[in-house]
């Protein structure tokens, strides 16, 4: 209870730039988030699927299993050099599907956090100049507009450390993919 406190005393005193910085960057954790978990299960389905395929094609099969993406790929159709570079262009497509918005957030977010702490700094000196604040009047002002600095920063690593998951998800879904091609174009 005493941290809710905290927080309407603090929303209470910031203006309303700051708030909307903090709003926004809100925004950006919960989107981070949800295109993290969502694209994380995805690619480990995709994986298991490719990986359970190329364990069916390097036993001897002629084709990919039947749900897997190689399989959906090609639809019956002949291994040729230019389906294969077809193939493995539309598997890094779907793979890295989400990865841009999250490289986007986590390189933007502590600009917009940047933003608000500027705006907060730039009314505490107008208070200064309008006022006679105190030195501790002052160092509470600044300390509170440090928070949406240290609100970007925690969205963007958040959202770098994604950024980096997935797409080394994103690499091992297309190795699989790779790897089936060359067992089948070799056959």
């Amino acid at each position: 209870m005493k941290q809710f406190d905290l927080l309407l005393s603090y929303l209470d005193k910031s203006n309303s730039i700051t708030i909307a910085v903090l709003g926004v960057l809100s925004l950006y954790f919960l989107l981070v988030n949800w295109v993290f978990f969502y694209r994380y299960l995805y690619l480990s389905l995709l994986i298991r699927r490719e990986k359970f395929s190329l364990e069916t094609v390097e036993m001897g099969n002629k084709v990919p299993a039947m749900n897997s993406f190689l399989k959906q790929c090609y639809a019956g159709g002949k291994f040729t050099p230019n389906k294969n570079d077809f193939c493995i262009t539309k598997a890094t497509q779907e793979s890295t599907a989400g990865l841009t918005f999250l490289s986007i957030a986590a390189s933007t977010s502590p600009f917009i956090g940047l933003f608000g702490t500027v705006v907060s700094i730039l009314e505490t000196f107008y208070i200064m100049g309008s006022t006679k604040a105190s030195i501790s009047t002052i160092s509470a002002s600044i300390g509170e507009a440090l928070v949406a600095t240290a609100a970007g920063i925690f969205v963007a690593v958040f959202a770098y450390t994604y950024h980096l998951i997935l797409k080394r998800k994103a690499y091992a879904f297309v190795s699989y993919v790779k790897m089936q091609i060359d067992i089948l174009a070799g056959r």
